[in-house]
Order: structure tokens, then sequence, then C-alpha cells
């Protein structure tokens, strides 16, 4: 197995960590590698809460507790953002002073062929973060109508073959179950008639079936609803992701919460009154060519920073 190289570690940290004393969340724990960060930047009185679905992760964070009282973790989704830190044993102030999310899956995650995130690797078709809770991949592949596959290929995968592949993945499994990876990726490939260079033809569709089977941009979304009303006047919010669809639902957040109420241009109201809760920090970072060189994976990603101003 790999180790997990944490992505924009250094920007995202240096991004967040503007009170050194006080109360943050790394939404996405994972193996820990940006709440270490945090925690080395923190003052004595600074407080860290990691929240993960995966256990292996959290075995992670419990070990980290141990080390560091100004840490702690919970397990769930950081969907339940609002009852996860209330419900944490840290001493809270009034407001968070930044919440960090790198949205992207950590490279043991990837390289554990058992998890079933792989493509190249043959293990069980699995692909939930909780592996206690939820269906399958596999599960949901069984018993899925071939309109409902196409759709989420289509939707979370931008797969252009979608309704195509969905029909050889339906065919397939009336010979004999779809259980492993590699099983998957072959049908999948034999599918895709337009190969993109350099890119694997099962790579969308292993990325549409994991979002949904995780509910990834639901999530996200019940996150964001949340996560302004946590934030103390002038925390941060920083993100991290890895492909266009939770970046474009990352910008648009930020960018409506900046605007404020869309109000008719010949009213005239100040910026107060238009309820602008974000100002925008800085443009999009991505990682540089020497990160990408040493971690390939960190490619797609992208950080988007903001702060709550009201």
């Amino acid at each position: 197995m790999s180790e997990h190289l944490t992505v924009l570690k250094a920007p995202a940290v240096e991004a967040l960590l503007w009170d050194r004393s006080g109360f943050y969340v790394d939404g996405t724990f994972g193996r820990g590698g940006h709440s270490r960060a945090i925690l080395a930047g923190l003052a004595d009185k600074g407080r860290l809460l990691g929240i993960d679905k995966d256990p292996q992760a959290i075995a992670q964070g419990l070990a980290l507790m141990e080390e560091d009282s100004r840490f702690a973790i919970a397990q769930g989704s950081f969907a339940e953002f609002s009852r996860l830190v209330a419900s944490s044993h840290l001493e809270q102030p009034e407001g968070l002073s930044g919440v960090l999310l790198d949205l992207g899956v950590s490279s043991p995650q990837l390289d554990q062929a058992e998890r079933g995130f792989s493509f190249l690797r043959d293990g069980a078709l699995d692909m939930r973060m909780d592996t206690t809770s939820g269906q399958s991949a596999a599960q949901w592949l069984a018993g899925a109508k071939a309109a409902e596959i196409a759709q989420v290929l289509k939707e979370f995968g931008e797969e252009r073959f979608a309704k195509r592949i969905a029909g050889a993945i339906v065919k397939a499994r009336e010979e004999t179950e779809i259980v492993s990876t590699l099983q998957l990726a072959k049908i999948v490939s034999e599918a895709n008639p337009a190969w993109e260079k350099n890119k694997h033809p099962a790579t969308r569709a292993f990325q549409a079936i994991r979002i949904f089977i995780n509910n990834e941009l639901g999530d996200l979304e019940q996150l964001l609803d949340q996560v302004v009303d946590g934030l103390a006047i002038g925390g941060r919010l920083v993100v991290i992701s890895f492909h266009s669809l939770e970046d474009r639902l990352v910008k648009r957040f930020m960018r409506k919460e900046a605007k404020g109420d869309q109000l008719p241009a010949y009213l005239p109201v100040t910026e107060a009154q238009r309820n602008c809760r974000l100002r925008l920090v800085g443009k999009a970072i991505k990682p540089g060519d020497d990160e990408i060189a040493i971690n390939p994976r960190a490619r797609s990603a992208v950080m988007r920073v903001a702060e709550r101003i009201a």
C-alpha cells in the first residue's frame, strides 16, 4: 500500500489557520495529513475536530487523540456537520475559526483492493467510504435498472456513452454476478467505443458509481447549507476538490454567498443590506509542477477559500 500524500497541505493550512487559538474542523480527516499540520500551527488553547466516515480513518484519528488532547475525532458524514460539532467534547467558542474539506479519495483507499475503488486492482466491488453501512456498488449494480445506471454514469461521471455502458452491465449480469472491480472494469472498457487519451476507459464509470454510492455531492450540499452559520466572523472555509462536479458546486456556493441577495439593480441598497455572508479569498489554487511530479494524483486538485464577513 502506498503512503498517502496530502494534497496542497501547506497552502490549505496557511489559508485556514488565521487564529492559532481558534476551534477548527477537518471535515475529511482521511489519514490525518492536514490535521497534523493544523495541530502543528495551533497554540495550546487551539482545538481541532476531525470528521470521517471511514472506520480505518477513525482508527487513525483515535490514535491521534491519544497523542494530542487538542484533537477529537467523530465518525459520520460531514452532512451531519452541525450535530457532530455540537456533540464534540472539545471546549467550543461561539463560532468556528475554520473548516477544511479535502474531498479526494485517499491513497490507502485506492490502493486497498478490497475497498473496491480502483479499476487497476482486483477486489470486491464495494466502494463504500463507510464499510459498515449502506449498499455496496455490487449490490446496487445487481438490481438497478439500465436507465438508472445510465443516469448515474451521465450525471456523476459525465460519461458520453452512459446508455451503452449501462446496457452492457445489465447484459453481463444476466450471465454472471458482477462482484469484482476488474470484472466491472472489463465490461465498461469493452463497451466504451472511444477511449480518452491517457485515461483508463473505466475512469468515469468508477467515479460516477463511487459518488452515487456515497452520496458525495448530496452530502457536500448539506454541509454547505450548514457551514456558514457555524463560522465565526473571520472564519475560513477551505475546500479542495478533485473533479469538476464538486468544484462547480463549491464555486457556485461561495460566489452566491459573496454576492448576497439578488435584488433588482435599481433598488437603492447598501452592501450590508445585500446580506453578503462570505468574501472570496484569492483565486482558485492548483498544485504546482513540483507537487504533481511527486504525487500525480494531485493533478486535478483545485482549492477555493472564502471568509465569513457577516
